[in-house]
């Protein structure tokens, strides 16, 4: 068996599996993904082909996220995925790695170091008709400062990947929510093997985290979306419920390290993606 770096052709495959995992990965994530760490993608390989895959990608010195992490089903039970597992994880170093677990792997993974700080939950529902002003699309150069604001959400900068996630494409779309001094919010929408997911969702306020919701998806022609809100909010899963949004997975926040400490961890109403945090 090998273990080794996979290649964009392959990371694309890794998605194909995700999809195969009924993890509904977005249309054009491959390359938004590769750009955010391209050496952070591996693969173990058998005689017969691949067998297992994961990412740890590293968006800042200090700070790595692990996704992706399948082992296809003839291969599982023999430690495939423990050993490539181990390999990747040593591409972070001595940072914090972070990770979206699902409940049947939460011990697997507290034996790797990993600690549980909370949940992500998955929510999908039609999208409100909410409007506000100061809704604008995206501008050309506007990474760095909605990068601040992604960095005060979630505790965490990632440079390269948002340099690549924010910007439009054929299937993605951001709107930004400016206030009197400059942007305060912000929420990108891309379409997926079914459907559409909006993530990140940073707003003010909750009130404003449904206009974005609302603009974002509506560019890409969806009135239906699927958004993944951190446990915290639990005043704002209420309000989706009452609007007719149904609950439909959960996910534990596991970290190995020391935790992020946003500065304002209320303005964080949707992930980006569970494979990237």
């Amino acid at each position: 068996m090998i273990l080794r770096g996979a290649s964009p052709a392959e990371v694309a495959a890794m998605l194909d599996w995700a999809a195969e995992e009924g993890w509904n990965p977005g249309l054009e994530d491959a390359d938004a993904f590769a750009r955010a760490d391209q050496d952070g993608f591996f693969v173990a390989e058998k005689k017969s082909g691949l067998a297992a895959a994961i990412s740890v990608v590293n968006h800042s010195p200090g700070f790595a996220f692990l996704g992706l992490y399948i082992c296809k089903p003839k291969y599982r039970g023999r430690g495939i995925g423990l050993k490539l597992w181990s390999h990747a994880l040593e591409h972070a170093g001595a940072r914090t790695v972070g990770l979206d677990g699902v409940a049947e792997q939460q011990a697997n993974y507290a034996k790797s170091g990993f600690e549980k700080t909370g949940a992500t939950l998955r929510f999908e529902g039609p999208v409100p008709e909410v409007t506000c002003e100061g809704l604008r699309g995206v501008g050309p150069r506007e990474a760095a400062d909605l990068g601040q604001l992604d960095l005060l959400a979630n505790g965490f900068l990632r440079p390269r990947f948002l340099s690549s996630w924010l910007f439009d494409t054929e299937t993605r779309r951001t709107v930004v929510l400016d206030g009197p001094d400059g942007p305060v919010g912000f929420a990108t929408a891309r379409l997926c093997r079914d459907g559409c997911k909006i993530g990140p969702l940073i707003a003010p306020d909750a009130e404003a985290a449904l206009a974005l919701m609302s603009t974002v998806a509506r560019a890409l022609g969806q009135t239906r979306a699927i958004l993944d809100v951190p446990g915290v909010q639990g005043a704002f899963c209420n309000r989706l419920v009452s609007l007719g949004w149904q609950a439909t997975f959960e996910t534990a926040r596991m970290y190995r390290g020391t935790p992020p400490q946003p500065g304002h961890p209320e303005t964080l109403f949707g992930v980006a993606t569970l494979e990237l945090g």
